[in-house]
């Protein structure tokens, strides 16, 4: 029997996956906590497995994540609960991430429209940083953020270790609800209301976060606000050869750095995190104006940060990054430049 190509193969999983998709939104008014409390319920011992798996399946497939979180804290208690509701979460979104990363790449990038492109230059910028907010604020639909972020760079590892730890509040928020809803149809008012007030705390901390992170983001840009620099007035104080010259890094990856975006004629190249591990590889130049450079600002802004921190006191940040530069038209390289070595490598 001849064995099937690789490309037929994913296209054969994505059919699968779409069908699957269809079938659950046309069903999907049978999804109720009474049915899933039935079917999990008549299970015995396999119950907790059964849950897990639909949860996970659920997720997938797009089905509302509030039933089986309800239904894991009504079937299972809030302790036991909390526990497979954020096996059957994470199990799912680490699913749907590797279906988005590797056979329906294009089909969730139609999907997701203008929050993907947050989404993509969220982790770009932050790392997994970005996933544990998506996940402890969910701005971005919880499904819908599963497959997005399979588009990403973010190594799964890092992917799923934030989600787990990030997923906590929210599925013991649900769990707790669901046990509260448990005791009220049981008669059992005190449990109903004591858990029912913690659900609704946890919740009620949630919905409070974006606010407050908002907040916490809000501040440092404002006291960094001196550093901005403007493209048109670093392209001129590079052209001028009888002024000190700003020593240019751009601290994207290096596939960016050497991408369709290109980069500033003379630009040296260090990538965020390195930078921030070891500010000390900039020691050289710690007397010069520096104008760190990305492909917007947010990655810029944060290494400049680090190298305040470390003492440096003429930084810049290039406003706009090279999406700026390249919509005003001003000029870029392509391919390799110069590599800013490790500090510690002589030491």
């Amino acid at each position: 029997m001849m064995a099937m190509s690789p490309r037929r193969t994913r296209w054969l999983l994505a059919a699968l996956v779409g069908a699957a998709v269809v079938a659950a939104f046309v069903l999907r008014d049978r999804w109720d906590l009474a049915s899933v409390e039935a079917a999990i319920g008549s299970l015995g011992p396999w119950g907790p497995v059964a849950f897990v798996a639909l949860f996970a399946t659920g997720t997938v497939l797009f089905l509302p994540g509030s039933v089986f979180g309800l239904a894991g804290g009504a079937l299972f208690g809030p302790l036991w609960g909390t526990v497979l509701n954020l096996a059957g979460g994470t199990l799912g979104a680490f699913l749907a991430f590797l279906v988005a990363r590797h056979i329906a790449a294009g089909w969730v990038a139609r999907r997701a429209g203008g929050r993907l492109r947050q989404v993509v230059e969220g982790v770009e910028a932050e790392g997994w940083r970005f996933v544990a907010l998506v996940r402890l604020v969910p701005a971005v639909p919880f499904n819908l953020a599963n497959y997005a972020l399979g588009l990403t760079r973010i190594p799964a590892g890092q992917y799923l270790a934030a989600t787990a730890i990030c997923m906590l509040p929210g599925t013991a928020a649900f769990a707790w609800l669901g046990y509260a809803g448990r005791g009220a149809l049981a008669g059992d008012d005190a449990a109903a209301l004591r858990y029912g007030l913690f659900g609704l705390a946890g919740l009620a901390a949630i919905a409070f976060l974006p606010r407050l992170v908002r907040r916490l983001r809000a501040a440092p840009e404002t006291r960094q606000a001196e550093v901005w620099l403007e493209p048109e007035a670093l392209a001129a104080a590079l052209a001028d050869r009888g002024a000190p010259r700003p020593i240019v890094v751009d601290v994207r990856g290096r596939d960016e750095f050497e991408g369709p975006l290109g980069h500033i004629p003379g630009a040296m190249h260090l990538p965020v995190d390195a930078l921030v591990a070891d500010p000390a590889r900039l020691a050289a130049f710690r007397g010069q104006e520096l104008a760190l450079v990305c492909r917007t600002d947010r990655r810029s802004v944060r290494g400049a940060a680090a190298l305040r921190a470390a003492g440096f006191g003429q930084v810049m940040v290039l406003r706009g990054g090279m999406e700026r530069w390249n919509t005003l038209g001003l000029a870029t390289a392509r391919g390799d430049g110069d590599e800013i070595p490790d500090a510690s490598a002589g030491r």
